[in-house]
């Protein structure tokens, strides 16, 4: 079946607390099939660690979760979207497997009962040279101290909750718990130490690191999804995280192999903003990070740089400085939260050469913090690293010879490549998207997965000759606004990308709020007052629910920021101060004077979401629709954005067809059915308005049939409106699928535009 689009579903068993499950997918098919999707697009449905909200964290890959409903559950679902025309896509993590409760994961339960001599002992990347008695070495306890303190409990070994196996022969002397614990095939020890024995999932250590470079581990852990195919229960696959592996092309190779030729399949990869994903890859594209990047960027109106970037560096910042602080943070993030894979590394590179460096170790971290890619060894990238050790050795001469000894030990070890690689990819994660996107505070809808906010916007030459290169090269990419993992939904970025457009008025707005209601660091006030305003209600009523995910989110906001409070160390003065504060914007007069300004911007708002929306519809590529993303939403950053959508109220709005939005998603689904070769094989075309406000407008033609249209910057469009500015329409009768106006030849963009601020044409006479 085609993928033309697909709709995100986030499955949840019962004991996550909602449930989601097979069976409530099911009840909706009939919507979903009305409101014009091809597929669902299901969360990891493999069993995963109980009580999982997101299932990412896989325990066992080769069954289908029973939380969920089981093999029979899916089933039924699949059969019951075949029976509308909808088809499946299943988001699978071949890159780690929760760990966090040991006998849940009876592939790890194996491994620390019998070490090397576990037949999953190959199925983990394990750092057997860690300890000097060849242990795993487990960072899960408080301190070192707390060994002594286990006990004996059968053929288990316990401290409060934690549970794990006691070898066969090793406690039959009636030894206390430490003396049996220096006995096992793992060693635990003090999480702060900061180190593992293991491959982690960046810096998670409850997510250990699978070994899919072996056959055999790549076939153990595809049976399940095999059979998928097999038995003609999916169309396509959703990869998580491939750059965490050790070969990710050989391992779409295989994958690719498995599935079959017609097999749709993404991956998520997250490119910068200079990077072009490799062509040789057998993907239909990535998940749509890039995409997402592009058609919010569109709307960012670039005369606010200059004020917005005032404003920032008035509270503190020197954001001309940000690059260089970019790759600090990278730094820190390499020889400090992942100095246990540093360290390892650097044994690697030792080995190869049969040398060391007293700097070789900083020589990493500063080679890694010239690297703008989360992995540099794809074939199309082959120029990245040998450029960014020539940076780095014109910046720091003294790193001179421990560069050669990194860039020797990688002609010799195949190992050294794939660990230096591997660290890149989690550094990079733990520094920008982890980090300084937290601290970033001069737009804060720019701070998203895949975007990098130096870049204040996208403008129309650039959006049309990315979107060209995506028709010509990926027409089936996937392309999205929101995910599990975005920072803020779609429709907050867009709220807060209006502030671009009235950055004087802003920067008037927050300076006297901080007067009234002062912030307790300005950097970070700054930060919070933006996605405050991005879901301020518009009647102003924060309820118990939005005061608690404010809340929430301000406390992972400024912990993940790490300037005054960290998640390791919080600093319990500093965040109570900004919960007091935030309480008082709700309560106090702020509260009412932010209600004022949403009622001034949130038609601007709703516009530009409209606009963003659209052109994620019928640009070039296969768009994924995130639950609830139909109607307006105001989530932030997970776990907020994996809340339970209320589906009643968006079948009672279907029924109507009276919602702005869900009227552009139903119409652009419906033509993407209607005509799949126009959207997958009918390229991109630019077209080009006339006239006094022509910027304001960006429209594009997909095939021979289908034409787009968009404002942007409409605050400043409704001071001196559209004028003259006319839409020259290709040959032919045009009728636009929102409202049923027909239109022929060169239109005015107020009659175009009259009834929304978007437009969806359909040429009507052939």
């Amino acid at each position: 079946m085609r993928v033309l689009s697909t709709y995100r579903l986030q499955m949840r068993g019962a004991a996550s607390g909602e449930a989601f499950t097979f069976a409530d997918a099911e009840k909706l098919v009939d919507y979903f099939a009305d409101l014009g999707v091809s597929h669902l697009y299901l969360s990891p449905i493999l069993t995963a660690a109980e009580g999982s909200t997101h299932g990412y964290d896989v325990t066992d890959p080769t069954t289908v979760s029973a939380e969920l409903g089981g093999p029979e559950g899916f089933e039924r679902l699949v059969t019951a979207a075949r029976s509308r025309n909808v088809g499946v896509i299943v988001d699978i993590v071949p890159n780690h497997v929760g760990v966090d409760v040991p006998r849940q994961n009876r592939w790890w339960w194996d491994l620390l009962t019998y070490g090397r001599d576990s037949k999953y002992s190959s199925y983990f990347d394990i750092d057997w040279t860690l300890d000097p008695d060849g242990r795993i070495v487990l960072p899960v306890l408080g301190s070192d101290d707390d060994v002594a303190d286990l006990v004996v409990d059968g053929d288990t070994l316990r401290l409060g909750d934690l549970a794990y196996p006691i070898a066969p022969g090793t406690a039959d002397d009636g030894a206390g718990g430490a003396a049996v614990h220096d006995r096992q095939h793992y060693k635990l020890i003090g999480w702060r130490n900061g180190v593992c024995g293991y491959r982690r999932f960046f810096s998670i250590t409850s997510l250990a690191g699978l070994r899919q470079e072996d056959k055999a581990v790549f076939d153990a852990t595809h049976a399940e999804v095999k059979r998928w195919f097999t038995e003609d229960l999916v169309d396509g696959i959703r990869i998580d995280h491939p750059d965490g592996l050790s070969d990710p092309t050989g391992y779409l190779a295989w994958l690719r192999e498995l599935a079959g030729p017609s097999a749709w399949i993404v991956i998520e990869k997250i490119l910068a903003v200079d990077e072009a994903l490799d062509t040789s890859l057998p993907v239909a594209g990535t998940t749509g990070y890039d995409a997402l990047r592009e058609a919010g960027g569109l709307f960012v109106d670039p005369t606010g740089q200059e004020a917005l970037t005032a404003l920032v560096d008035s509270a503190g910042a020197d954001y001309a400085a940000m690059p260089a602080e970019a790759r600090r943070l990278k730094v820190q993030a390499v020889t400090d939260t992942l100095g246990s894979e540093l360290a390892r590394l650097r044994r690697t590179i030792v080995a190869a050469t049969g040398r060391d460096h007293e700097l070789l170790g900083d020589a990493v971290a500063a080679l890694l913090s010239h690297i703008g890619v989360y992995r540099s060894d794809y074939p199309s990238l082959s120029a990245v690293l040998p450029v960014a050790i020539a940076e780095t050795a014109s910046e720091s001469a003294e790193l001179a010879d421990a560069l050669t000894l990194i860039a020797t030990a990688l002609t010799r070890s195949a190992e050294v490549e794939v660990r230096l690689q591997q660290l890149c990819g989690a550094a990079t994660a733990k520094s920008m998207e982890d980090c300084l996107f937290y601290r970033d505070a001069r737009l804060v809808s720019l701070n998203e997965v895949g975007g990098e906010p130096e870049h204040f916007g996208v403008g129309a030459a650039e959006f049309h000759r990315r979107a060209t290169a995506r028709a010509a090269l990926w027409p089936e990419a996937m392309t999205t606004l929101s995910t599990h993992d975005t920072k803020r939904g779609e429709d907050v970025r867009a709220r807060i990308g209006v502030l671009s457009q009235v950055p004087s008025l802003w920067t008037e707005l927050v300076q006297g709020w901080e007067r009234t209601a002062t912030s307790p660091d300005p950097l970070t006030g700054l930060f919070l007052w933006q996605n405050i305003f991005g879901v301020w209600p518009a009647d102003g009523n924060v309820g118990t629910e939005l005061r608690e995910r404010l809340h929430a989110y301000a406390e992972k906001a400024i912990r993940e920021a790490a300037l005054h409070t960290t998640w390791n160390d919080p600093d319990s003065d500093f965040e109570s101060a900004v919960h007091a504060w935030l309480d008082a914007i709700i309560d106090g007069p702020v509260g009412v004077e932010l209600t004022a300004t949403v009622a001034r911007l949130d038609e601007h708002a709703r516009a530009d979401a409209l606009g963003q929306k659209l052109i994620a519809l019928t640009g070039p590529g296969v768009p994924d629709v995130y639950q609830g993303t139909e109607l307006w939403e105001d989530s932030l950053v997970d776990p907020d954005n994996r809340r339970a959508v209320d589906y009643e109220e968006r079948r009672r709005q279907l029924s109507t067809m009276t919602h702005p939005k869900l009227r552009v998603v139903r119409a652009a689904l419906q033509l993407r059915r209607a005509r799949p070769d126009s959207f997958l094989a009918g390229g991109y075309r630019a077209v080009l308005a006339d006239g006094d406000a022509a910027e304001h407008l960006v429209a594009f033609q997909r095939g021979d049939d289908v034409l787009a249209v968009v404002s942007r910057w409409t605050v400043r469009l409704a001071d001196s409106g559209w004028g003259d500015t006319t839409l020259a329409l290709p040959d032919g009768s045009w009728t636009d699928r929102l409202t049923g106006a027909t239109f022929q030849g060169p239109v005015r963009a107020e009659t175009l535009l009259a009834d929304l601020p978007v437009a969806l044409l359909e040429r009507t006479d052939a």
